[in-house]
């Protein structure tokens, strides 16, 4: 048998994680450093806890579909980002993003079918109405106009709310809980206030659609679980949750950053407006280019395991660095150069596994409609500002833009 290499832990490597990126088209600096090996032992900056590194593609996607690595928030030794991470434990019950075999199964099961292509497809024409609504708005108002609050943001809002059968009108409520809980300057004091709201308003309107119904993704919910006998509204509350939370902060920042992105780089801009039947190539080279969500691939080993030359050990952590992973040169060549032809649908900026993201189908539509639409009704657009002076935002691992100021 090959003995597997092992650092020390004695006197393990310290990383301010999550690193900031300096820059928007490249990963941190900091991550040159991790070039030298495939797995690192760090201590957490911020936590003084200790957790293994993982950059490579390869090593992240096995990792990933290993079940010998858990998404348990709760276990003690899941990595914690903030000083006050403690605090951030849900009061919610588990969500799918924190659940493991064998619960998570039939929980992603219950829900999965409102994700498929075909239900994406018969949503396809509201979303272009949306997508067009919005454009009127922005080209009948002033210039220069922020296209994160003119389109950006409301968009996939109103998307996910409508789906999930939350008024519209409460966008607001939840766009502002929502950038508590993904800012890593707000207390812990705050986002534990946050969670709460939310869980109480969502608790709320669940309860009214149990004896009211309509036809969204909450109701469909509520019949199904009580035709199988298992509702829980705890449980349709945790879901919901994080529906909300991922189904638009996270499409609205790639929305802005694909954006600057394409006006950056006309030659994809050109090739898009020529054939919109390139624009999903676009859109998943902006996906792998940004990877916007790095640490959503953070787990903890339930036992010791042996990858990447290395054995993590039962109870340690390990941040897979998705963004990382999908500037691996070996998997994409020049990975720093946006190539819209490079055909990439095999990068990890959606996760891999079992927990590979629900609305991922969701998020390739919205962003394909908005690409073509925007370019299509305004093709002078263009920044009102240098990319360099754009305020942008890595909150939480979560990178994005805080306005995006545009005219044409």
């Amino acid at each position: 048998m090959t003995e597997v290499a092992q650092p020390s832990r004695i006197q393990p490597e310290q990383a301010a994680f999550p690193m900031k990126r300096t820059c928007p088209f490249a990963p941190p600096p900091g991550y040159d450093r991790f070039r030298d090996a495939r797995a690192h032992y760090v201590e957490l900056e911020r936590t003084g806890q200790h957790a293994w590194v993982l950059h490579r593609h390869e090593d992240l996607r096995a990792m990933l579909n290993d079940p010998r690595f858990s998404s348990d928030r709760f276990n003690p030794g899941f990595p914690i980002l903030f000083k006050d991470g403690q605090q951030r434990r849900p009061t919610l019950r588990p969500s799918l993003i924190g659940m493991d075999a064998p619960d998570h199964g039939p929980a992603r099961r219950a829900v999965v079918g409102e994700f498929t292509v075909k239900r994406m497809k018969a949503l396809q024409p509201r979303i272009q109405e949306i997508v067009d609504q919005h454009l009127d708005a922005m080209l009948a108002g002033d210039k220069p106009a922020d296209l994160v609050s003119a389109l950006s943001l409301p968009v996939p809002s109103l998307v996910i709310c409508e789906q999930l059968g939350v008024p519209y009108s409460d966008h607001e409520f939840f766009q502002k809980h929502s950038s508590r809980l993904l800012n890593r300057e707000v207390s812990g004091e705050e986002r534990s206030a946050s969670v709460e709201e939310m869980q109480k308003y969502l608790s709320n309107l669940i309860s009214a659609k149990e004896t009211a119904p309509a036809d969204d993704l909450l109701s469909r919910q509520i019949a199904k679980k009580r035709e199988e006998g298992s509702y829980d509204r705890d449980d349709l509350v945790s879901m919901a949750f994080l529906l909300l939370l991922a189904g638009h902060e996270t499409t609205a920042n790639m929305i802005s950053l694909g954006t600057v992105a394409l006006l950056e780089n006309p030659d994809a801009l050109a090739a898009i407006k020529e054939d919109p039947g390139k624009t999903l190539d676009a859109v998943e080279e902006l996906l792998r280019y940004f990877t916007i969500a790095e640490f959503a691939t953070t787990r903890v080993a339930l036992e010791d395991v042996d990858i990447a030359g290395v054995t993590i050990k039962a109870g340690e952590g390990v941040l897979g660095l998705s963004y990382a992973a999908n500037f691996d040169p070996d998997v994409f060549p020049e990975p720093e150069q946006l190539d819209i032809t490079r055909g990439g649908r095999h990068h990890v900026a959606f996760g891999f596994g079992a927990h590979q993201c629900l609305g991922q189908n969701l998020a390739r539509m919205e962003l394909q409609i908005v690409f073509d639409t925007l370019f299509r009704r305004i093709p002078t657009l263009r920044l009102a500002a240098p990319v360099d002076q754009l305020p942008f935002k890595h909150d939480s691992g979560v990178f994005g833009l805080y306005c995006l100021p545009v005219t044409w």
